[in-house]
């Protein structure tokens, strides 16, 4: 039986870039892949994003309130109207990769494992856990609830410790309130830290 796999780590743990290495890894062997992420997460547009400066369009966006079953039914069947290349539609499809997770709804969530078991084909999403006042993102906390396989993707705080939560900042000030989704960009940016440098820069302050 294929299985949903939750692939997490904090900001900067190289979930992008691991995505992109597996989809390489299957079709370097002549496989075919999927790649989608969520509409929301504006940065890069239509493609995943590496911090290591790897670039890749995704195969489909998945807009607030779709479902990832019908997306993943056409794209896997050829019954998408912007598909270009029907040989390669053609192909079975051996693997779903999924960038940004947390981003997803949790009935979307439900639809990556009804394609894991229904449809027998391997889904990876990757994302991060919690948001950045430690609270978990709807995505990721139904990921944690139904996947098969859950992994951690590890990397450092500044300090040298494991980084655990994921901070805020506009301009140089760390912020500990406002809405759950800003994306990463000019004005906001997001600094991994260990529990200990969490807790300092917060005043003691959780979520």
């Amino acid at each position: 039986m294929a299985k949903l796999y939750f692939r997490y780590g904090a900001m900067n743990s190289g979930k992008s870039t691991a995505l992109l290495q597996a989809a390489y890894n299957y079709e370097e062997r002549g496989q075919r892949v999927l790649l989608a992420k969520p509409q929301v997460d504006s940065k890069g547009e239509d493609r995943i994003l590496s911090r290591l400066g790897v670039t890749r369009i995704v195969d489909f966006l998945i807009p607030p309130g779709a479902s990832v079953m019908t997306l993943f039914t056409q794209h896997a069947t050829g019954e998408n109207p912007d598909a270009l290349l029907e040989h390669v539609q053609a192909q079975p499809v051996a693997c779903v990769l999924v960038d940004e997770a947390q981003f997803l709804e949790p009935e979307q969530v439900d639809d990556l494992l009804r394609i894991a078991v229904l449809s027998e084909v391997p889904v990876m999403a990757y994302g991060i856990r919690t948001d950045f006042r430690t609270r978990s993102f709807p995505g990721s906390e139904r990921l944690m609830e139904l996947a098969h396989t859950i992994e951690e993707l590890k990397t450092i705080c500044r300090c040298g410790r494991k980084a655990l939560f994921n901070t805020r900042r506009v301009g140089d000030e760390f912020v500990f309130e406002g809405d759950q989704v800003a994306i990463d960009g000019v004005a906001v940016t997001y600094e991994s830290l260990c529990a200990a440098c969490y807790l300092r820069e917060s005043g003691g302050w959780l979520g």
